[in-house]
């Protein structure tokens, strides 16, 4: 796979206020989330890629274009789904994608044959002789979503496309999201909601008061360092072993937690177990959440 999207040492601030400090990140194709808490310098970031910001420092490039000095080589390749309320009012949904898709160069025939498609798509179909502004929030998000891919492009940007919807049309909108990648569309979807992103990509870069905390696949971002462990005999001489080995160790009456900071936790708990004679019931990783990761991560030095 080639990298969609390259930042070096990238940086942008609005007056002293620094929202991007030194990002470097290598962004693949397929699905990718963007996340961090509000104020992370998601939004920023992505206005970057679409040039309407120009950074401070540093550089981005889009499939190898720069969007400060090629806007239009980037901008013809993207779709973007603002996170603001920014849909033309009295306008329907189906002039509204007719005209978002002639913007993008696709004939006027061609392009109300898109629009209708893309309605149906996103579930719209039977609204979309209504003017947007009596859509509801869902409704809404949905027609955002639908403008940024009508031109079928190469790359997605959305940023919070769950935001305001209820746990329906989250789940809904979550499996549009799923499906776009189906057509060929690589996806950069920003959230602050991480259960959003682990349903959704393949691919996480974590931002945190405008720094890369971690990036990677999303399955070893996952892949968790601490081990469940329970005995049939006292744990005391187990954990004796472990902590001289230099595991962190929490005691549960006969369960332990055991992590360690470098080294395979697996090799040495077996270590303790031949050393301490020790007899295992049962034992395995335990389970950790995108927000485990993100929340230890965002606590180390």
């Amino acid at each position: 796979m080639s990298d969609v999207i390259v930042t070096e040492e990238l940086g942008h601030a609005y007056g002293e206020q620094v929202a991007l400090h030194h990002v470097s990140v290598a962004i693949p194709e397929g699905r990718v989330g963007l996340v961090g808490a509000n104020g992370a310098g998601k939004t920023t970031l992505i206005r970057i890629l679409l040039g309407i910001l120009d950074p401070s420092v540093g550089s981005a490039t889009v499939f190898g274009h720069s969007p400060h000095r090629e806007p239009i080589a980037v901008r013809s390749r993207l779709g973007y789904m603002p996170e603001l309320d920014c849909l033309p009012v009295a306008q329907t949904a189906a002039d509204f994608m007719v005209y978002a898709a002639e913007l993008a160069g696709i004939p006027s025939r061609a392009a109300r044959q898109r629009a209708s498609d893309v309605l149906t798509l996103v579930g719209l179909d039977e609204e979309r002789f209504r003017p947007m502004g009596g859509f509801s929030t869902g409704m809404k998000q949905r027609a955002k979503l639908a403008q940024a891919v009508v031109h079928d492009p190469d790359l997605v940007l959305l940023d919070e496309p769950t935001a305001g919807l209820d746990p329906e049309g989250r789940d809904e909108m979550l499996g549009l999201i799923s499906r776009l990648g189906g057509f060929g569309i690589n996806v950069v979807t920003s959230s602050h909601v991480l259960s959003d992103i682990e349903r959704t990509c393949d691919w996480v870069v974590m931002l945190d008061e405008g720094r890369v905390l971690r990036q990677g696949p999303l399955h070893t971002l996952l892949a968790s360092d601490t081990v469940e462990v329970e005995l049939f005999d006292d744990p005391d001489l187990m954990i004796k072993h472990l902590t001289a080995a230099g595991a962190a160790v929490d005691r549960d009456g006969h369960r332990l937690t055991v992590s360690v900071a470098d080294g395979d936790v697996n090799d040495l708990i077996l270590d303790a177990v031949v050393t301490s004679g020790a007899g295992i019931r049962r034992m395995g990783t335990r389970a950790q959440s995108l927000e485990d990761v993100y929340l230890r991560t965002g606590d180390q030095p």
